[in-house]
């Protein structure tokens, strides 16, 4: 669909420096808000379920040495899913409950409105499954994937009984505690959400709040989409573009993660594993982030800043990188699969 079909709505609303416009597409409308120069290149984010880019990305580009490499050389454009922007209204229950392809198509509806061509994609979890099925979609609308604890396969039996049984609970309780865990468990490891002895992180206690704050119906609906996913595995190998992949040790998608790394393109895929850590990396360890990611980009051309050159407070170093990241390829860096430890030993890059 082109964009003379997206109208937006400009709600003049600024969240610290970014402005927020509502698209409508032919799909639904869609909250997007945006950071940066609109003059370069563009950098897309999507959120796991019931967040939001206030409640998924705001640790990683609330840390400096990171928000200095991608506002360096980003705009960036935050989307919501359908109803989870801050302040949305509950969706109609006439309104058809959308499928993951109507998510990714809504992407590119974006991208169309803003008059952007290929783009650098980030996302969370089913964040991540939208914009991987983005990416095969429209393969020429993607520079790169930065996935974040991904999901790839259809539901498991299991993750398909349990959704039900969370959108009942979403149906006829709304944000009901029993809900709220079962979110904070998705995207929190153990040790930040605290334990009868030890009180819950402050990330953990902001998430709880916003997720006060989302509309149960509009929740219900993303879950109902993201449990019908099909699975994009026997596609993942046809994706030429670079992508890197993050997933913390105790997210509870740790495998999916390994499974997705195994299945694509070793010559341009990445995978790192950040110890100690949940599901949202981007929120409970932003800074293990940092050092893949400036390799990552360097394959494009972009750096940080001069005067951001050095990163005492990354807990990974250079070193973890495996030298082969910076060996030239055609299509810029080479990526091999490595496996990085906060913390601990670093395993150097080496092939599985």
């Amino acid at each position: 669909m082109d964009d003379s079909n997206a109208v937006s709505v400009d709600m003049e609303t600024i969240y610290l420096g970014g402005k927020e416009h509502h698209i409508r597409t032919g799909r639904g409308t869609v909250s997007v808000i945006v950071y940066g120069d609109q003059e370069k290149p563009a950098l897309i984010t999507y959120p796991d379920l019931a967040l939001n880019h206030m409640s998924c990305f705001q640790g990683l580009f609330f840390c400096p040495e990171a928000a200095s490499l991608l506002l360096h050389n980003f705009c960036i454009y935050h989307i919501s899913p359908p109803g989870h922007e801050l302040g949305a209204a509950s969706i109609s229950p006439d309104e058809p409950v959308p499928s993951v392809d109507d998510l990714a198509d809504q992407v590119i509806e974006v991208l169309n409105y803003f008059g952007l061509g290929a783009v650098m994609c980030m996302g969370v979890t089913a964040g991540a499954y939208i914009l991987t099925l983005f990416a095969l979609k429209y393969r020429d609308r993607v520079l790169g994937l930065i996935l974040v604890s991904p999901l790839c396969k259809a539901p498991s039996w299991s993750e398909w009984i349990y959704n039900k049984v969370i959108s009942n609970f979403l149906y006829f309780y709304g944000m009901s505690g029993f809900v709220k865990e079962y979110l904070l468990q998705r995207y929190f490891s153990q040790e930040v959400r605290g334990d009868a002895e030890v009180q819950e992180s402050d990330i953990v206690q902001a998430c709880r709040k916003l997720l006060d704050e989302r509309q149960s119906i509009n929740i219900l609906r993303c879950l109902q989409a993201i449990n019908r996913r099909p699975d994009l595995t026997d596609g993942l190998r046809r994706l030429k573009c670079r992508t890197l992949i993050f997933v913390g040790d105790e997210s509870p998608f740790h495998s999916e993660a390994l499974h997705m790394t195994s299945k694509l393109d070793r010559r341009y895929s990445a995978l790192v594993e950040v110890q100690s850590c949940g599901s949202m990396v981007t929120e409970e360890q932003p800074h293990a982030m940092l050092i893949p990611m400036e390799y990552f980009f360097m394959g494009y051309g972009l750096y940080r800043p001069y005067q951001f050159s050095e990163s005492p407070r990354s807990p990974l170093s250079p070193s973890c990188i495996s030298p082969d990241l910076l060996s030239p390829e055609s299509m810029g860096l080479k990526l091999k699969p490595i496996k990085t430890r906060v913390s601990l030993q670093t395993d150097k890059g080496r092939d599985r």
